[in-house]
């Protein structure tokens, strides 16, 4: 007894036969709806089979004979394949019907066997027998057909046929329909191979002895050679010609050779298309003579005769007739055509192109015809010719019917310069590049798909990618389809590729990144690194994707990392780019490769530009996050980018964007620079770098120090009192052409201790104090501010010395003017330096001119009400000799505690207690003590506090007292109502204004009752 082959190999088989068949069926040309149904129900059968290769199958007789029943089931589907796989196009749509009809049968067989086998491991299948039972549902119940239009052409077909009709005509509409819907051009040389091959069909048929197809494919061959674009290009041509002698014969301004009396239907009076005569003799139109009878008419309808005999038949002589009748006035048409485009007249060459257009739709011999008079060549040449623009729109869509589908046409287009003369339309206003695109499109394409022959030759145009891409950057609504179908095309060239991305057109290079094989994306890499990238470039790589494809190569061999890196040194400076490394993981790849003792010294320059980009433009730490979002713990981080700086072995391409990168992160992160400072030397390490002899790392450490010496200035101090390294500061102080150095050596000299008399002296010995007054002239304001704050060291009301010097260097305008800044910082340190300055003038007053000349009318000397003497800006530091007056009361007006704050110290030094009054005046005169008051109601705590100090000196004068009591008395009792610091320290200022207030008042009488006396005092 033979031995059974196991149920597990027999599955195995049936399922390989499954998808064998399956992808057979869905690479189906013709017909394919049907093939490809078939396709997904033997794709889902298999893991119907590979579950029961999983479970305990039974070997029962009921399985294998269901598996037997669908191997042979599964075997006729994979013949059928195979059957009609590489068949003749004529031959499969002229027999659709019944190749649908074997394709539902084989499907609804399959099924059928399904069916068995599930019967026979109902248990098994258990787990998916609802997809089971629904895939043998829809196989057996399965229903397919052919589309209406093709079973529109057989039904046309089978009519005509059984009809009898073989005129030209008919042959030509059937011969167009059937190539149409196959997709056969229209054209002599694809049609005679098409029938050549259906006629190979018709012999096979014969070898296998079906006589009854042979008869059918005969009739059918025999209709369809009749047309005209069946016949071969020579032929045409001859045809042509002999056509040209007859018309010749004719008067040459002839334009149109009237019809025999018998080409007229006797029934319609119109020019005959498919004439058919009764035994009579008399000759009508087809459908004219079917209506006379379905009318009832029973009588000859030329001669009124009583007709024994309804039956016709055609009348293909006087069709043929008819046929080369209008195929003579083609000619004298096409004539004219050729006479009317060289006359190069507008009126004439619309008129032509008009014609033709006509002609082609008459009848698809004329395409021929146009070409072999020479019609295409004079057009073509017309088109790079300075024609009128309308003319020229004309021409293209002209040109575009003429080699529509037509083989030969293209090749007379390409051989006359065609693509030469077209592309330079391609740049004109949309109504011309529109036709131009359009004929572009069609002359790339034949019967196979893109004429690759034909797309080189106009990639060889170097003007053509550019000009496409701006047809795709500025879209034209129906065209934009075709010009990206044409520039992907011409972009499976790599040359093509990077001429697209030189002009932003990046989806094939990017394309062949994510997709390439390693030595595409190797080339196309090496392409992008030489390429300029301009922002647009580099915005437009992000938004095509290409991060996550470059962060996987940065992962690859030594080639591979350095190119990918390159780029992304350059996408890095983009905002939005930095998001996408992040939300990449980029930067986790980025600081494992920067910090890994492996990892070679070009790949650690390029992650530490990354890093630096990453960290540039006050992003800071944003972007320094995993795929998540998560913030990465960056105090490691900043110890190891100030470890580069220490190893002496660091190279300069290493340490400068490290550098940049440690600024970066320090600038956003305050917590980071406190820890570096105190756990990494970093003071020390960077004031060394003080010393390097590159430039740019100079200019970052100063940045870098201005950071860190909020926290730890001291050591700053002794490393600049060494010789030479003042000098460098200075240096970076008078750098104009780097606004970011001149603020942060500003900065770094504004957090040193004040109390280094020798530094400060040191500073204005060697320029620095000149420096800083050239900032405040035309430095940025963030410069500005800090050297507004460095310019305090000199300001010292205890340094009488540094401050002449301040004031001998034209501060006081500089510092009047900044009152007006933009910046809240810059106006309150403003106003804080004249206060500074404010404060010594009532030393420095000369008032023993004004008891000399006291009798004398006055006649050089002005006595300054403030200071009670002669004053000046230069001599006493005099706050109102510079105007200022008006803008300090503006910034207490403005109400902001910074600035406000600032203007009522400054006011304040006007105020002198030995002499109140002066002070009190010039303030009340410039009407600075209503808006200290309001502070009372608007103010902070310590702002009040300001504000009452200068009105407990300013109420010591009683015109004062009487004249602001008023307003003043009701925010002073709010404030004598409530304890705003634990030891009443408003609340005391405020009554003793009230106090001062009331001294003066007449009605005093219960002003003050419930103040406690001991709060007074």
């Amino acid at each position: 007894m033979a031995e059974l082959v196991p149920i597990g190999t027999i599955i195995a088989v049936v399922s390989s036969q499954i998808i064998k068949t399956a992808q057979a069926a869905k690479d189906v040309v013709f017909e394919n709806k049907s093939f490809k149904v078939l396709a997904k129900h033997l794709f889902d059968i298999d893991p119907v089979l590979k579950e029961l290769q999983l479970k305990q199958l039974s070997d029962s007789p009921a399985t294998r004979q269901a598996l037997d029943c669908l191997e042979t089931d599964v075997k006729k589907a994979n013949n059928l394949v195979e059957k009609y796989k590489n068949r003749a196009r004529f031959y499969l749509l002229v027999k659709c019907r019944h190749i649908v009809k074997e394709v539902q049968d084989v499907t609804r067989e399959i099924g059928k066997s399904l069916t068995a086998l599930s019967l026979a491991n109902i248990e098994v299948l258990s787990g998916i027998s609802d997809q089971v039972n629904r895939l043998q549902n829809e196989m057996q119940r399965a229903e397919f057909e052919a589309s209406k239009s093709q079973l529109q052409i057989i039904d046309k077909l089978n009519q005509g046929l059984s009809d009898h009709v073989l005129d030209k005509e008919f042959a030509n509409d059937m011969l167009t329909e059937i190539a149409l819907a196959v997709g056969v051009p229209v054209e002599p040389t694809e049609i005679s191979r098409e029938l050549a091959s259906f006629k190979r069909e018709k012999e096979e048929a014969e070898n296998r002895k079906e006589m009854a197809e042979v008869l059918f494919l005969e009739q059918v061959i025999e209709l369809l050679s009749r047309a005209d674009a069946a016949k071969d290009y020579e032929q045409v041509r001859e045809q042509y010609f002999q056509r040209v002698k007859v018309i010749d014969r004719y008067n040459s301004r002839e334009e149109y050779i009237q019809p025999f009396k018998p080409f007229f239907c006797c029934i319609t009076g119109d020019l005959m298309v498919d004439p058919v005569s009764l035994c009579t003799g008399t000759t009508c139109e087809r459908a004219a003579l079917d209506s006379w009878f379905e009318d009832g008419n029973k009588t000859d309808p030329e001669t009124g005769e009583i007709l024994q005999d309804f039956s016709y038949r055609a009348n293909i002589q006087l069709g043929q007739s008819i046929q080369e009748w209008r195929e003579l006035n083609y000619c004298v048409k096409i004539r004219r055509c050729k006479e009317n485009l060289i006359s190069e007249v507008i009126s004439s060459v619309e008129q032509a192109v008009l014609q033709i257009r006509e002609l082609i739709r008459e009848n698809r011999i004329n395409k021929d015809w146009i070409s072999i008079s020479g019609l295409t060549v004079i057009a073509v040449a017309m088109l790079g010719s300075t024609v009128d623009g309308e003319v020229k729109k004309e021409l293209l869509v002209t040109l575009k019917d003429i080699v529509e589908g037509h083989a030969m046409n293209k090749v007379i287009f390409i051989e006359n310069q065609g693509i030469e003369k077209l592309v330079p339309c391609l740049s004109l206003d949309s109504e011309i590049s529109k036709p131009a695109v359009e004929l572009l499109y069609e002359v790339l394409l034949d019967r196979s798909g893109w004429n690759m022959s034909y797309c080189r030759m106009l990639s060889n145009n170097c003007d053509v990618i550019h000009l496409l891409v701006s047809l795709l950057k500025n879209p034209i609504d129906e065209i934009t389809k075709t010009v990206e179908e044409i520039l992907v095309k011409l972009c499976d060239a790599d040359e093509n590729v990077i001429q697209a991305a030189k002009v932003n057109w990046f989806r094939p290079l990017v394309d062949k990144v994510v997709q390439g094989s390693a030595s595409v994306r190797t080339s196309m890499l090496k392409e992008l690194v030489i390429l300029e990238l301009d922002e647009e470039k580099i915005r437009l790589l992000g938004e095509e994707g290409i991060v996550p494809p470059l962060l996987e190569m940065a992962s690859g061999n030594l080639e591979s990392k350095d190119l990918s890196l390159r780029i992304l040194v350059k996408l890095s400076t983009f905002h939005q780019n930095k998001r996408l490394i992040a939300y990449s993981g980029g930067v986790c790849l980025i600081l494992n490769l920067l910090f890994s003792s492996h990892t070679h010294i070009v790949i650690i320059d390029k992650c530490a530009e990354i890093l630096a980009n990453l960290s540039s433009n006050g992003d800071g730490t944003k972007f320094l996050i995993d795929e998540t979002g998560t913030q990465l713990e960056l105090e490691d981080v900043t110890a190891r980018l100030l470890a580069f700086q220490q190893n002496l072995n660091s190279w300069d391409v290493v340490r400068r964007p490290a550098l940049h990168a440690l600024l970066g992160i320090c600038q956003s992160e305050a917590g980071l620079v406190k820890s570096a400072v105190l756990s990494s030397s970093a003071v020390s390490v960077v004031l060394s770098l003080l010393d390097d002899s590159n430039q740019e790392i100079r200019e970052l450490a100063i940045n870098l120090l201005f950071l860190f010496s909020h926290h730890e200035p001291q050591g700053v101090v002794e490393y600049l009192l060494k010789p030479r390294r003042l000098e460098a500061l200075v240096g970076f102080l008078e750098n104009s052409e780097k606004a970011d150095v001149q603020m942060a050596a500003a900065g770094l000299l504004a957090n040193l201790p004040k109390s280094e008399t020798s530094l400060t002296e040191k500073l204005i010995e060697l320029g620095g104090l000149n420096a800083i007054i050239n900032i405040l002239k035309s430095g940025t304001i963030q410069a500005t501010e800090n050297a507004l704050s460095a310019l305090f060291r000199f300001t010292d009301p205890t340094n009488l010395k540094s401050q002449r010097i301040v004031v001998e260097l034209s501060a006081y305008p500089l510092l009047t003017g900044l009152l007006k800044a933009d910046s809240l910082t810059a106006r309150a340190r403003a106003a804080a330096l004249l206060g500074d300055l404010s404060m010594r003038s009532p030393e420095l007053t000369d008032k023993s001119k004004k008891h000399r000349f006291c009798c004398i009318p006055r006649t050089g000397f002005s006595v300054c009400p403030a200071h009670g003497g002669i004053c000046s800006v230069e001599t006493t530091f005099c706050l109102l000799k510079t105007d200022s007056l008006p803008d300090l009361v503006s910034l207490v007006q403005d109400k902001v505690h910074a600035t406000a704050y600032e203007a009522i110290q400054t006011l304040s030094t006007l105020v002198q207690e030995e002499s109140p009054n002066r002070g009190a005046k010039v303030l009340h005169e410039n009407g600075a003590i209503g808006p200290v008051i309001e502070v009372l109601s608007w103010g902070s705590e310590s702002l009040k506090g300001e504000a009452l100090a200068l009105l407990e000196k300013v109420f010591v004068s009683r015109d004062m007292a009487d004249f602001y009591g008023p307003v003043a008395k009701s925010p002073l009792l709010c404030l004598t109502g409530r304890r705003i610091y634990e030891d009443g320290h408003l609340q005391k200022k405020a009554a003793r204004i009230l106090l001062l207030i009331e001294r003066y008042s007449k009605a005093s009488a219960a002003l003050l009752v419930g103040l406690n006396d001991s709060s007074m005092i």
